[in-house]
């Protein structure tokens, strides 16, 4: 099958499908990630979740952008290249990572999106509530330290965000986004890219206008109307009210957020 037709398909949600068909999906995400300039050069990588023991996911030195299905490969738990000629990414340990810790996830898509990644590269956190449909999808987006691509490091620095987040920022590194499906993934990681665009022209104009405790808490509590994950904390740690030190808690729990959020109306409610 040509890559053109691969293109003109589409993906649903869903981990469900015969495995061909996840080898087309990774496909057509890759060209995608590829066309939006996700990704540059063999930059990048994509796998789904086959079963309980075994991972789909695309090779290393190779455009994603011009993968074929044959070009896939197939491996265990550990790494460790079960079927497929080509060899196995280096970065696939932190694929594997984000398996083990997060049953529900099926499919990862690592990118550098190249204004996310600027945000990385300077230190940035993608966490302040100026944008509702993040808050609703995402919540926020954490920045891992560094860790060197293809060593343990760069799994041991995104570990402490990974439960609670499905979207995360690496150190002058790139993006890495997850979901139930391939579909949920790559849209995730669109997003990401799109809230760090706005992020960046609200700053290049001067201000970034933070919506404030009260609009923060519907928001937070629209969540789970529009689907977002439950263990995915909503944006917004520095509006004005929240207690000072919370904006470097970029892991807390939506319980723990409300939390906040509730105390933060209660004091206002009383000034009045």
């Amino acid at each position: 099958m040509g890559r053109g037709l691969l293109i003109s398909e589409s993906i649903s949600h869903g981990a469900d499908k015969p495995q061909e068909q996840h080898r087309r999906d990774i496909c057509i995400v890759g060209r995608w990630i590829h066309d939006r300039g996700f990704v540059a050069s063999t930059d990048g990588n994509i796998s789904i979740r086959l079963g309980p023991d075994r991972i789909l996911a695309s090779p290393t030195c190779i455009s994603k952008g011009m993968m074929t299905p044959d070009d896939l490969v197939v491996t265990n738990l550990e790494g460790q290249r079960i079927s497929g000629s080509r060899k196995v990414s280096s970065e696939i340990a932190m694929h594997l990572l984000i398996y083990h810790l997060r049953p529900d996830v099926n499919a990862i898509c690592h990118a550098h999106p190249p204004t996310a990644t600027g945000f990385a590269a300077a230190g940035m956190a993608l966490d302040k509530p100026i944008l509702c449909e993040l808050i609703v999808t995402l919540g926020q987006v954490p920045l891992a330290r560094y860790g060197t691509p293809g060593t343990r490091e760069l799994s041991d620095a995104i570990e402490p965000f990974v439960a609670n987040h499905d979207a995360i920022l690496m150190a002058n590194h790139g993006v890495v986004t997850y979901g139930p499906d391939l579909l949920t993934a790559f849209m995730r990681m669109e997003t990401t890219e799109h809230f760090a665009h706005v992020a960046l022209v609200a700053e290049l104009l001067g201000t970034q206008k933070l919506l404030s405790n009260s609009e923060l808490e519907k928001l937070v509590a629209a969540r789970t109307q529009y689907g977002a994950a439950s263990n995915a904390p909503a944006a917004g740690l520095s509006t004005d009210g929240v207690p000072s030190g919370a904006a470097e808690r970029i892991s807390l729990t939506r319980r723990e957020l409300e939390s906040l959020i509730d105390e933060a109306v209660q004091r206002e409610r009383a000034r009045r």
